[in-house]
């Protein structure tokens, strides 16, 4: 399943956006101001800003870059190679009935740092094969062809955590009831437990258990994603699932209120040390029973 393209069109069109307000910013226009000098509607202006418009036009780039007296070949260049990539469809396209429009691993493919703190269920990126199968055979679409599907997109989601080239760093927190919870059976939890005393040895990845010993804690019921991007010009953002969907969240208090949330957790949860410990201890006490 190797790949070529490690970086995601969503946060490439994010970072265009950033980077084209950065420079109208510059140029002293206000958005009416570039709207009115560009003869567009001042919402296309914004769409451009904030990535909703999927693709911008080679033509309407360069009207922008020449008015906000961008001259640099090489800096108009480089912008154009943005708008390019921003354009393109990555590896999950061919998973998107699966993933949908707007998908988690569109934006872990450029992450650098990915924290995450998961409930009921061994977070995605750290799923075997069976035990996804398990989780999707809870779900409604059990027809086996839409597991087996869902399975090989999981799986190939989790191959940026072993890339060569520059894989995320994951901060993995799961409570105790996801590793309790028997999902596929004895076997399959045995197997997912073993493959976390595994991964969780490797340099780019934390794996820390919250127990229910803990009792009360800041983020009780609420399952968390924060990923984090190596470029500055791309802000951080917080994934929460639900239901059938997920919600992407980049306001900037809310982003800080979710790593403040995600702190309270890691900080009431054992250390990585004694999470492979406990996780060993569930992992007997299950082949005792």
């Amino acid at each position: 399943m190797a790949r070529t393209q490690a970086y995601s069109p969503s946060v490439r069109r994010r970072r265009l956006g950033a980077q084209l307000r950065q420079l109208r910013e510059q140029a002293g226009y206000t958005l009416q101001q570039a709207a009115d000098r560009l003869d567009w509607a001042r919402a296309k202006v914004g769409r451009v800003e904030t990535s909703e418009l999927k693709t911008v036009k080679p033509s309407d780039l360069d009207a922008m870059l020449t008015l906000y007296g961008i001259e640099d070949e090489q800096a108009r260049e480089a912008m154009h190679q943005l708008a390019r990539d921003a354009k393109e469809k990555g590896w999950w396209w061919k998973y998107r009935d699966v993933f949908g429009a707007e998908a988690l691993p569109d934006f872990e493919a450029e992450a650098s740092l990915i924290r995450t703190y998961q409930v009921a269920t061994v977070p995605g990126l750290l799923q075997t094969p069976e035990y996804a199968e398990g989780v999707f055979r809870g779900g409604r679409l059990t027809a086996p062809e839409n597991i087996r599907r869902q399975v090989d997109a999981r799986m190939e989601r989790r191959e940026i955590l072993t890339r060569f080239d520059d894989p995320p760093r994951l901060w993995a927190i799961i409570d105790e009831a996801a590793l309790r919870r028997p999902i596929g059976g004895a076997e399959v939890m045995r197997r997912q437990c073993d493959y976390l005393l595994r991964v969780g040895q490797l340099p780019n990845i934390d794996i820390q258990v919250l127990p229910f010993s803990i009792g009360a804690h800041a983020a009780l019921g609420s399952p968390i994603t924060i990923l984090e991007f190596p470029d500055p010009m791309d802000r951080p953002i917080v994934y929460t699932d639900s239901v059938g969907a997920g919600l992407f969240e980049e306001d900037p208090e809310e982003v800080a209120n979710s790593v403040a949330l995600f702190a309270d957790v890691q900080a009431a949860a054992l250390t990585t040390v004694q999470s492979a410990e406990f996780i060993e201890t569930i992992m007997s006490e299950e082949s005792d029973s």
